[in-house]
């Protein structure tokens, strides 16, 4: 059964008899993340609103003030991988995979402006529904990451996309290292687009109802811009990490091997620095087989457009929930808590090219792929799905 209240969803009456749709994520003990449950009321009411005439625009946000969104629900992941050791692929993950990137294609696509308050964690899945929004706004206590790579997953949910859009070795750096990056860094790489303090939220929403949407989705996209712009205040930015070491990950960018860029990331002394350790030691411990996915994933998905990127993403996670690498990153670090993964290969350089390479490889001809047509009829076929 739906537990309708996972999701809020609420409207928003403006002072000239339009509406706002507000779609604010309610499951607290995880920090909001993503079950399948939530993504079917998400897509659903999306749907609804993209066909209203009253709704002007859509938020998105979170009922916590700690977090918008921590990721996807991996553990009933791994309970699906458990109880299906002799599937091919879990039907429920692949469901679930398929349904998550349906949503994100639906945000990246939406035709009304869709703005998302990024505040607090937003991580994987979480930045997924955050990257393809056309007005995304963090606060001061934003903290973004994709984490894949210490539970033996990848950067997904458009991640072949959205990690390629940013500056030099930016996207290479974060999938490879995990490393959690504050508003300012979000603004850098192009995950947001505006910064407002979170205590002025209230005040925006007014501003929100005070102003007069028209039946036209351009116009209502520069009036919600306008309004970001007059809203932000740049002074509570802190220091961005990615811009201090961009020369580094510019030199990340030339290297022709994940063995190569990893030495080099290795090799640098910066005890006195924080973040930069921690990103360090993530990428050390971390799952060989992700690492070397990520170097493939985003060379495979420099040129794509943003259907085949999610088309080849759900070939990879569907492999992900066979070869065992997934399965046990969860076990150690959310199930277990060991800390203490098993991860398949000793180095990266262990991992056979075969391996990697049959992640990329479909097991549906191009007409059976589960998201065939996406991008050719996007809404009746999501229709479908969560009719």
């Amino acid at each position: 059964m739906v537990e309708q209240n996972k999701v809020v969803f609420e409207l928003i009456n403006c002072h000239n008899g339009t509406c706002i749709g507000v779609a604010s994520l309610n499951k607290p003990k995880a920090l909001n993340a993503l079950d399948h449950d939530m993504i079917r009321l998400l897509t659903s009411q999306l749907l609804a609103w993209k066909g209203d005439v009253n709704i002007a625009m859509v938020i998105l946000d979170s009922q916590l003030d700690k977090a918008f969104c921590a990721g996807g629900d991996v553990v009933a992941m791994h309970k699906a991988m458990s109880e299906n050791a002799t599937q091919d692929a879990p039907s429920a993950l692949q469901e679930f995979f398929t349904s998550e990137y349906q949503l994100d294609y639906l945000i990246h696509t939406y035709e009304k402006p869709i703005l998302v308050w990024g505040h607090g964690i937003v991580m994987g899945g979480g930045l997924g529904l955050m990257a393809g929004a056309s007005h995304r706004i963090v606060t001061e206590t934003s903290r973004i990451a994709m984490p894949e790579i210490s539970i033996g997953l990848y950067p997904d949910v458009g991640g072949s996309y959205f990690l390629n859009l940013m500056p030099e070795g930016c996207g290479l750096f974060l999938g490879l290292t995990g490393a959690s990056i504050n508003a300012s860094d979000a603004l850098y790489c192009q995950l947001a687009d505006y910064v407002i303090p979170h205590a002025n939220k209230a005040t925006f929403i007014q501003k929100l109802q005070a102003t007069d949407w028209l039946n036209d989705v351009q116009i209502n996209h520069i009036l919600l811009y306008t309004l970001c712009r007059e809203s932000e205040d740049k002074s509570i930015l802190p220091n961005s990490n990615l811009v201090i070491y961009q020369s580094l990950l510019s030199e990340l960018a030339t290297y022709g091997s994940v063995a190569e860029v990893e030495r080099h990331i290795l090799s640098m002394n910066r005890a006195e620095d924080n973040w930069f350790s921690k990103a360090q030691k993530t990428l050390k411990t971390g799952s060989n087989i992700t690492k070397n996915l990520v170097f493939e994933q985003l060379k495979r998905g420099y040129e794509l457009p943003l259907a085949d990127c999610f088309r080849m993403e759900l070939v990879m996670s569907c492999h992900c929930g066979t070869v065992g690498e997934f399965q046990e990153g969860v076990r150690a670090l959310l199930v277990d808590k060991d800390n203490n993964p098993q991860w398949l290969y000793p180095s990266n350089e262990a991992v056979p090219a075969a391996v990697i390479e049959g992640f990329f490889t479909s097991p549906w001809s191009t007409e059976q792929h589960p998201l065939a047509t996406l991008g050719a009829n996007t809404v009746s076929e999501i229709s479908q799905q969560v009719g």
